[in-house]
């Protein structure tokens, strides 16, 4: 699940078209610094990634009850270009077990640290939350929390029971980790039985080690199959514009339909800050429309590709 931008400012209608990604020549390592007197060259987005403010009387609503609960949305966090547009949809995304995260990405904006202790109240807070905000389908997701022995699974499983018991009606996915691989954790997932569950592979098999520090791809891999091989519908994402070649895309795809992968995101990578990995490239919408065609031939049920493309876009269109 990624959304990776700086927050817009006040003086224009578009967040992304004022971003900047600071790359040199020639990229650096992640992590490294720049050396003293290189100079960086700003890469300007081009115009098919502008995108209006989020505005109107649903956004304000929901934002002001988030605020209110105290409620962390990966739209927020993020800094997500549809947040106004799933908001006004009766769609919203919960980020459960805080907003600090033990891995450290090379294209996630969410802060790395030490979390804070587990919230035993969350559950119920966010099951209300659903409730007031009248959400029609909800996306749970979470940051990593490999400090704890179960990885969060426990406060996972009693928000989903929550969210049923309060909202009979209400549809959702839940966008989950990896656990770190110690299946007794996503076993409490599989139990709960979400309507669909995503986990992202967020980039090809080349660059995971790069992209996704703490995470290994054939785990990813080995989740989404347990979860399908348990009866489940699941989805995964990757996020393009790092480096990979089409060839590796397609090969991602096939990787993702060997462990029946049901529905595909594809999207553009945008650079949060100069401290994370560079954009290597921008790909054209008219490219985004022929990846979706042939996730559609390989086999995928749905498949959402644009540059403004997120994990959880048009979440309620993809319940089956």
């Amino acid at each position: 699940m990624s959304t990776n931008k700086n927050p817009s400012t006040p003086d224009s209608d578009s967040d992304i078209d004022n971003q900047t990604n600071l790359a040199p020549p020639s990229p650096l390592p992640f992590g490294e610094k720049l050396r003293e007197g290189l100079e960086v060259l700003p890469l300007r987005k081009p115009d098919w990634l502008r995108v209006k403010l989020p505005i109107g009387k649903e956004y304000s609503e929901v934002r002001k009850i988030t605020s209110t609960h105290k409620l962390h949305t990966i739209c927020e966090s993020g800094n997500c270009p549809n947040m106004g547009e799933c908001w006004g949809a009766g769609t919203a995304t919960f980020m459960i077990l805080g907003n600090i995260c033990t891995r450290s990405c090379g294209f996630c904006n969410v802060a790395t640290g030490k979390p804070k202790a587990v919230d035993l109240s969350e559950p119920e807070r966010v099951a209300e939350s659903v409730r007031l905000m009248k959400v029609k389908h909800c996306v749970i997701t979470s940051v990593d929390r490999d400090d704890l022995k179960d990885g969060g699974s426990t406060i996972w499983a009693e928000t989903i029971t929550a969210i049923r018991r309060l909202n009979p009606q209400t549809k959702f996915e839940t966008l989950i980790p990896d656990f770190q691989g110690k299946w007794e954790n996503l076993q409490r997932i599989i139990d709960v039985k979400p309507d669909i569950v995503s986990h992202n592979t967020e980039t090809v098999r080349r660059l995971t080690k790069q992209v996704r520090i703490q995470a290994k791809y054939d785990r990813s891999l080995e989740v989404l199959k347990r979860l399908k091989d348990a009866g489940l519908k699941t989805k995964s994402g990757i996020m393009l514009g790092l480096g990979e070649t089409e060839q590796e895309i397609y090969e991602t795809m096939d990787d993702l339909r060997a462990v029946g992968c049901d529905v595909l995101t594809l999207g553009q990578y945008l650079q949060p800050t100069p401290k994370h990995l560079p954009v290597k490239e921008f790909i054209h919408p008219e490219v985004f429309e022929k990846y979706k065609q042939v996730g559609l031939e390989k086999g995928f049920r749905f498949v959402e590709s644009g540059p403004l493309v997120r994990s959880s876009y048009h979440a309620e269109k993809h319940i089956f």
